[in-house]
């Protein structure tokens, strides 16, 4: 058995190899090599055990992981896997096997290991399923469902629509899809760009896998073999955005303890024995701290317990009265748990694809994260569909946390993915209500789709090197109401009035070099801060004692930085003079207006496992609900910790005619030549060519083995 190495220019992996099996061990070989720092971080997260070497910050993620079981539904979906489909399953293994033939060779090369003392550790054949369980939980959004329960506990049912909003720690991406009528070539396009928290090492892998049976190009999850989002074939491309599809439950919880363990009450009023275990996690400098994990009939325990969860009891509801609650706790339920199948059956299936009915077919395994998908092929055939498992369930489960202790919230079965048809050539996801709106209950608003499909429509024929331009379009939609009460605002002060008509003149683009862009954001901050310290929402200031790292979204300023339109729109608001605050916000901002452009403060704050020696971040253009949707939180902050986490077009016409882009660079290991090469592309829009021409490559490591047979 031979696998070969090679690297392109940008220090990108081509690998080939004689057998499928083999090509999966030389990419979790070059993966460790290139990412281990990256890999094992993503390991010990995945594990709930990353507070041993990361320290007290990462304590609360552990204790979710724990209490979630996500190490253990890995587990149990590759003992199902193994029974159901051994082929993947050896797949699965031959990659963990090759990380670990490459991790110390990688480690050896990155300083972060030695910064805190850790040791390269053992992959498991289960481990890329952990990875991708604890990289995709959050996905979905399930959070949102406590900040909804608390929000109409205080505000009332008509909340969920004011508020509604991809919120501050959900993923979303824009894809667009030409059909060959719409191109230059007569052969569809793909593009577009995943929407993630921009992370150092990137989230996503460029790489080539190559052997008899197929060669791909496309974007890797580092510790997860194939290429499951992003990918050409050379006949047959595909893409994903976030469906926006609600897939996971929370469950109040009434236990109580007995001599033998913890029970929780069923819908039909019987006190059911609950799996319970303590374990422990470690944590570097301050010792071990003890996790008691709970698992009911509906699923894990993440928040809470038999002695209930602080700040629920006894909450107030609207008109004032004081509802009486006894102590609960929440549990998640997600298909993966249920169903012990995490879809990675879609994987060898959609390297092997060489038409949309292929990819289509694949798909139909798909588990989770759910996803719209796009795919096209070089006879001209398109695709277009959502991906993935959706519970069949009530819609209060969708809206809020829902109670245990009563019938009528279990699930009955799954959901038919919906497929969809083009639109004049053309299908435009950007995380909006579409396909997937019988599957969903908050959407992006529709700016991104509205925009791109705007933009796609001012030509009647693109081509690939056309399309990277529409990526980094900066146009700010959503600007449209805050506008509107600036329009009506009289009497104002001179300097309110000059500060205003600049803005009302303003063409609405956040331009990296745009004082008035910075001067709008500004102004947006100070209304949000406004509104988040009003008398209205005082109630809403304190969440729940929830885990840490759900809390992101319970935050009431960040939820009203991002609903801003609808809260400023809306017909009333609980009685908030909204103009009598835009007016305060901009007398305030008159005073001393920025007078510096927008990527002044509208910096790239990528998130790393450990802190670096800072680096000169850039400025950026764009805006969260920008087509380039690099994410402020208004009224917190106007960092960007979320964005494009690679940007791709696919040409069917000829694959060498694609190209992509990420953040930083292909190697993880900083102060590597190809660490942070592709940055400065990133920035400007541009991307890269895709080379699939092996004598413009550079061999760097040949495996020569005898193949062995179980």
């Amino acid at each position: 058995m031979t696998t070969e190495t090679y690297r392109d220019a940008w220090g990108i992996p081509h690998l080939r190899a004689t057998s499928a099996r083999e090509l999966a061990r030389a990419q979790g070989r070059v993966t460790a090599v290139d990412r281990a720092w990256q890999l094992e971080v993503e390991r010990h997260r995945a594990q709930g055990t990353s507070a041993s070497f990361l320290g007290a910050p990462a304590l609360s993620w552990d204790v979710f992981a724990r209490r979630a079981r996500l190490d253990d539904t890995a587990r149990r979906c590759f003992a199902a896997l193994e029974g159901r489909d051994p082929e993947t399953a050896d797949w699965l293994r031959a990659y963990a096997d090759g990380v670990n033939a490459g991790l110390a060779e990688g480690a050896a090369r990155t300083p972060e290991f030695g910064r805190v003392g850790l040791a390269p550790g053992r992959w498991e054949p289960w481990t890329p399923l952990g990875v991708w369980l604890s990289t995709h939980i959050l996905f979905a959004g399930f959070p949102a469902k406590l900040w909804r329960d608390e929000a109409i506990r205080h505000l009332g049912p008509d909340a969920v629509g004011l508020f509604a909003t991809d919120g501050p720690g959900t993923a979303g991406s824009n894809g667009w899809l030409l059909s060959g009528t719409r191109t230059t070539t007569g052969l569809p396009l793909l593009a577009g760009d995943p929407h993630r928290f921009l992370e150092e090492p990137g989230v996503y892998q460029q790489i080539r896998l190559s052997c008899p049976e197929f060669d791909v190009v496309g974007l890797a999850v580092p510790g997860v073999p194939g290429t499951p989002h992003f990918a050409h074939t050379g006949s047959v491309a595909w893409s994903i955005t976030n469906a926006m599809a609600d897939y996971q439950d929370l469950y109040r919880e009434r236990l109580r303890r007995t001599g033998a363990g913890v029970e929780s009450l069923s819908p039909e009023g019987v006190w059911q024995r609950a799996v319970r275990r303590v374990e422990v996690v470690e944590v570097a400098g301050e010792g071990a701290v003890e996790v008691e994990v709970i698992e009911t009939e509906r699923g894990p325990v993440i928040a809470g317990g038999p002695e209930g969860l602080g700040g629920l009891e006894g909450t107030r509801v609207p008109g004032g009265r004081t509802e009486e609650v006894p102590p609960t706790a929440v549990a998640l339920r997600y298909p993966p748990r249920v169903t012990e199948d995490l879809g990675f059956s879609a994987l060898l299936p959609l390297l092997r694809a060489r038409t949309v009915a292929d990819v289509d077919r694949a798909l139909d395994a798909w588990t989770e994260p759910v996803n719209v998908v796009q795919a096209a092929d070089t006879t001209g055939a398109v695709l277009h569909r959502v991906a993935g498992r959706v519970p069949v369930r009530p819609r209060t489960n969708s809206l809020r946390v829902v109670p245990a202790w009563e019938k009528g919230h279990a699930w009955q079965g799954w959901h038919t993915p919906p497929h969809a048809t083009l639109d004049d050539g053309m299908a435009v996801m950007a995380n909006q209500r579409g396909p997937a709106a019988p599957l969903g209950v908050e959407f992006a608003p529709p700016h991104r789709a509205a925009r791109i499909r705007a933009l796609l429509e001012q030509r009647s024929a693109w081509s690939a090197t056309d399309l990277p331009a529409i990526h980094t379009d900066t146009h700010l939609a959503s600007a449209a109401p805050l506008l509107a009460h600036l329009a009506a605002l009289t009497p104002l002060t001179p300097a309110a009035t000059r500060l205003r008509d600049r803005l009302l003149a303003w063409n609405r683009h956040m331009d990296a070099d745009s004082t008035e862009a910075a001067v709008y954001a500004a102004l947006r901050t100070a209304v949000v801060r406004r509104l988040a310290a009003h008398p209205a929402f005082a109630v809403l200031t304190e969440p729940p004692a929830y885990p840490e790292v759900l809390l992101p979204w319970m935050s009431l300023t960040a939820r009203i930085g991002f609903a801003l339109e609808h809260l400023l729109a809306a017909e009333e608001l609980y009685g908030i003079d909204r103009r009598g605050t835009v007016r305060e916000a901009l007398e305030e901002i008159a005073e001393a207006p920025p007078a510096t452009p927008w990527s002044d403060t509208h910096r790239l704050a990528p998130w790393r496992a450990l802190p670096e020696p800072p680096y000169p971040e850039p400025g950026l253009a764009g805006d969260h609900d920008c087509v380039n949707c690099t994410t402020a939180v208004p009224g917190i902050t106007d960092l960007a910790a979320r964005g494009p986490a690679a940007r791709y077009v696919w040409d069917l016409n000829d694959r060498e005619n694609s190209r992509w882009i990420v953040p930083f660079g292909a190697d993880g290991v900083p102060g590597s030549p190809h660490h942070r090469d592709q940055l400065p592309l990133w920035l400007r829009g541009d991307l890269v060519r895709v080379v699939t021409d092996w004598t413009r490559l550079t061999l760097e490591h040949t495996d020569i083995a005898e193949e062995v047979h179980a």
